[in-house]
């Protein structure tokens, strides 16, 4: 899943698989299909093994490898907090207006998935994200420095 906020737009990709050359080749059509003309391409993601340079440089020639991994800047979601990111977000309303039904095969799931994003991005559907920097520090509380007054 892509989703850009601002953009309202996402697109689904239907994949075998979730393998780190999967994500490569999501990484590739980005920088290549989806925004050709950005500079960078700023990614929200977790921290899953498959998020890496290595997956880039294992699924192609280390000077396309490079030129991906130069147009991308990546910020990773904190440890067990996938529900921070709007793609998950977006995911989970793909499983409520989507894939709450049986779909036959991969080829009806491709079709219905595709439907669905061009429907959300006519609509210029997006999320209205209403976590704070406040309710970052007491949902996530634990991930952020104290200052020990005692000191």
């Amino acid at each position: 899943m892509f989703f850009a906020p601002l953009e309202n737009w996402r697109h689904v990709k239907v994949t075998d698989r979730r393998t780190a050359a999967d994500w490569a080749e999501c990484m590739r059509d980005l920088v290549d299909v989806h925004f050709p003309h950005a500079e960078k391409v700023v990614i929200v993601q977790d921290n899953l093994n498959t998020h890496t340079p290595a997956a880039l440089y294992a699924a192609f020639e280390p000077a396309e490898a490079k030129r991906i991994w130069d147009r991308l800047e990546f910020h990773y979601t904190p440890k067990h907090g996938r529900w921070l990111t709007m793609a998950e977000l977006e995911l989970s309303v793909l499983s409520r207006q989507c894939l709450d039904r049986r779909i036959p095969d991969q080829d009806a799931l491709r079709r219905e998935t595709e439907a669905w994003a061009e429907r959300r991005n006519r609509a210029k559907a997006t999320i209205d994200w209403r976590f704070t920097t406040t309710d970052a520090r007491i949902k996530l509380k634990k991930l952020y420095p104290t200052l020990n007054s005692a000191a």
